[in-house]
């Protein structure tokens, strides 16, 4: 009889499911490839959480990169931090990209927020973080300049990683741009074999929005419901990814609860769970049995599309077009969080670099 450490690493031996590690944490993402992780990723307001995790791990080396260059602005030490513990998570991750012939065992870092209108600047800092190591995925928003960004670096060679995506329409246009980026590279007889394309839909912060709009405008419903709405819509990217046969992998994200991990067992897809959420799992009884199949509940399909037309906008293949992707009000609230996550990742920085005097040490 086969033993296996953790539920999670049961679903990885025994299920086309994976699962990532959400952060770049040197303990955390140990860990998670113990339990069977092929991936992780990160993000401004990752590294500021590692940082302030682990960093005994980092102090000297960051007073090392202000020392070394005497020249550089918080923003540009900011940034040399932020790839530089990207890398070190490709590094942890080496072997199990070797292991799974370059398909697997990625580090997913995200362009910066604040590009996410600027086609051309995310396309640039793409290009050059795809040459921090070989096993480097790029986190692309799914914004109107996001999408064009996304085809261009898939034919530049990058493997892209949508992200700020929460709806069905996103992850088609995600999906779309992608192939055009894979034809192209193909026309020109570049090789497309090690290409390993993520579309990431935010589950979770999907629910979110819901709750918000339902405080705000007052709507009447089993807030259980809510739970549900992000799912509905993976699901649905799944078999429209499926019948279609794009390129492009599915992966669900933002966790809140387990059914964000358990209704996606037995998809050809990933999950990416915070450390937290991966120990909580592992000490459940949850049992590890293929969920993907099972429709979401229609009557709650139903309720939510009469009730919400931002579901209905999220749901359908053809809700929301490309102009509209950037005022979705769930891209708007997870613009702005990144964003201020990144200000705040500056801010440390900027201790380091000028320490506050008002401070005793």
């Amino acid at each position: 009889m086969t033993s296996y450490k953790s539920p999670l690493h049961k679903m990885e031996m025994t299920t086309p499911t994976d699962f990532w590690n959400d952060s770049c944490s040197v303990q955390e993402l140990t860990d998670a490839i113990d339990n069977g992780a092929v991936g992780a990723t990160t993000n401004p307001t990752i590294v500021h959480y590692v940082l302030k995790k682990e960093m005994h791990l980092w102090k000297e080396h960051i007073y090392g990169i202000i020392r070394d260059n005497p020249t550089w602005s918080e923003v540009e030490i900011t940034w040399k931090v932020n790839e530089d513990l990207a890398a070190n998570g490709a590094k942890l991750l080496f072997p199990v990209f070797e292991r799974e012939q370059h398909k697997k065992g990625r580090l997913s870092i995200q362009t910066n927020p604040q590009f996410y209108r600027n086609a051309d600047a995310i396309v640039q800092q793409a290009l050059h973080f795809n040459s921090l190591a070989p096993n480097i995925q790029v986190k692309i928003p799914v914004t109107k300049a996001g999408i064009v960004a996304i085809e261009e670096a898939t034919y530049r060679g990058v493997n892209i990683n949508a992200t700020v995506s929460f709806t069905v329409p996103q992850a088609i246009a995600v999906a779309e741009a992608v192939e055009r980026g894979l034809r192209r590279r193909e026309a020109e007889g570049l090789s497309t074999a090690e290409m390993s394309p993520v579309s990431t839909c935010m589950i979770g912060r999907l629910d979110d929005w819901l709750h918000v709009l339902a405080k705000r405008d007052s709507i009447a419903i089993d807030p259980g419901y809510l739970n549900w709405a992000g799912i509905a819509c993976l699901k649905r990217i799944y078999q429209i990814f499926q019948e279609r046969g794009y390129r492009t992998r599915a992966l669900g994200a933002a966790i809140r609860h387990h059914m964000h991990w358990s209704e996606f067992i037995g998809g050809d897809l990933i999950v990416t769970l915070p450390y937290e959420w991966q120990m909580q799992f592992n000490a459940s009884d949850i049992a590890v049995v293929e969920r993907m199949q099972n429709p979401v509940d229609p009557i709650m399909v139903e309720t939510m599309y009469r009730k919400f037309p931002d579901f209905r906008r999220a749901y359908e293949p053809d809700g929301l077009t490309v102009d509209e992707f950037d005022s979705f009000g769930a891209t708007v609230r997870t613009l702005r969080s990144f964003i201020s996550s990144y200000q705040d990742l500056l801010g440390v920085m900027r201790d380091f670099m000028i320490p506050n005097p008002d401070v005793k040490k």
